[in-house]
């Protein structure tokens, strides 16, 4: 064979470039991954979980004190009297604070944290595209929503089980159930609120995508999330209840009922989906239609 010949057969230089490119699915992939390693590698997200953590400990100690002293009841006398029940009172007394904080620190930091650092650009030229790029932030949040939501179960059902007895579970209906019938329907709970924060995440990421400073997307979501906490707390607002981001958030308490009480539970979902959908539309409209040079 002549060298001529040879030189023919021989790929180009680009050929292999092109025979050594990942292909698309890695490439996502490997995108989604890096962007969980990134908000799971943060300190102040180590930290937030840290304290979610600690919110069963701190509950489970103090009613373990009050019932030393004979102080207990109502539900803190359920959780002293079965320690199943403190892992559904860890995520409702978390549920108007603690996690909505969670959600926005970690939501308004996602795109506003990257820009501030100087790194969106170099993510917005790059091969993975806008909207992969924004896909790989919503599916972090959504991960991490179950993340903090199942380290306060975890938390609950460790310090539960070592501070209390446990047992078979008195539901609001006034039925019994069995211990595992109960975990459950807890684990039920788990994913009913954590489904619940993505509207308030797909909020966060709408707000951090208007902004390259993370502090101030960070305090316009919590402020977001208080304004509606307000409205659906004045009474002559009624009309718009039904429509606003918290107030079906407590709907997870039907879950403890016999049989359990799926309609306000589906409806709380439904809406959810509906601020996820038009948040992350705009959000998207924001990031594929952002100057970056």
């Amino acid at each position: 064979m002549s060298p001529s010949e040879a030189s023919a057969q021989a790929p180009t230089v680009a050929e292999r470039v092109v025979g050594q490119r990942p292909s698309a699915g890695r490439h996502t992939l490997a995108l989604f991954l890096s962007e969980l390693r990134l908000v799971f590698g943060r300190a102040r997200t180590q930290v937030g979980l840290g304290v979610l953590a600690a919110v069963p400990l701190l509950i489970g100690i103090a009613i373990k004190i009050a019932d030393n002293n004979g102080g207990t009841d109502g539900f803190l006398g359920q959780i002293a009297g079965n320690g199943l029940f403190l892992i559904v009172g860890s995520l409702g007394l978390s549920m108007p604070f603690f996690l909505p904080t969670a959600v926005t620190v970690v939501s308004g930091e996602s795109l506003a944290g990257e820009a501030s650092l100087g790194t969106l650009r170099n993510l917005l030229v790059a091969p993975a595209g806008r909207s992969r790029l924004l896909a790989a932030k919503m599916v972090a949040l959504i991960v991490f929503c179950f993340a903090a939501t199942m380290t306060i179960w975890i938390s609950g059902f460790i310090v539960g089980f070592v501070l209390f007895p446990v047992g078979d579970v008195l539901l609001l209906s006034g039925s019994t159930v069995s211990l595992g019938d109960g975990l459950i329907r807890a684990l039920g709970i788990a994913v009913v609120i954590s489904l619940s924060l993505l509207g308030l995440a797909a909020i966060g990421l709408f707000v951090s995508s208007l902004t390259s400073t993370p502090l101030a997307a960070m305090a316009a979501t919590f402020g977001t999330f208080v304004i509606l906490g307000i409205l659906t707390a004045i009474p002559q607002l009624h009309a718009i209840h039904p429509w606003l981001l918290v107030y079906r958030w407590q709907s997870f308490a039907d879950l403890l009922r016999d049989p359990p009480y799926y309609h306000e539970i589906a409806r709380n979902l439904l809406l959810q989906a509906g601020y996820v959908v038009v948040f992350y539309a705009a959000a998207w409209a924001r990031i594929t239609s952002r100057d970056i040079t």
